[in-house]
C-alpha cells in the first residue's frame, strides 16, 4: 500500500491550493481517506473524509466552506483545495487510508506566504 502526494506548494495569501494524493496497492473505492495536517510547532489537526466510491464527504466545521475533497477513481487519486489560504494555513498536509492498519502519505508542505 502507498499514498503519494504532490510535491510543495508555495501560495499568497487569498489564493488557493490543490494537494493530490495518489493511492496504490489496494482496491482504492473500499477505504475513506481522510485529510489532516500539522502547523509547525501544532499537534496533528483533521480535515475531514471522503468516501472514494462515491465521492461523500464530512468536513470539519472549521475548514466548512473553505475545503473541498475530491477523487478521481480513474487514477485512485484523491485531492484536497484549500481556498481563501490565511497566513496560519502554513502546514504539512497529509492523506491518510481509514483502516485499522492505516497508511499515510508523505506530507506535502503548503506555506503561505506574501
Amino acid at each position: 500500500v502507498q499514498l503519494v502526494q504532490s510535491g510543495a506548494e508555495l501560495r499568497n495569501p487569498g489564493a488557493s491550493v490543490k494537494v493530490s494524493c495518489k493511492a496504490s496497492g489496494y482496491t482504492f473505492t473500499k477505504y475513506y481517506i481522510d485529510w489532516i495536517r500539522q502547523a509547525p510547532g501544532q499537534g496533528l489537526e483533521w480535515m475531514g473524509r471522503m468516501d472514494p466510491e462515491n465521492g461523500g464527504t464530512k468536513y470539519a466545521p472549521k475548514f466548512q466552506g473553505r475545503v473541498t475533497f475530491t477523487a478521481d477513481t480513474s487514477t485512485n487519486t484523491t485531492y484536497v483545495e484549500l481556498s481563501r489560504l490565511r497566513f496560519d494555513d502554513t502546514a504539512v498536509y497529509y492523506c491518510s487510508r481509514v483502516a485499522v492498519l492505516d497508511y499515510w502519505g508523505q506530507g506535502t508542505q503548503v506555506t503561505v506566504s506574501s
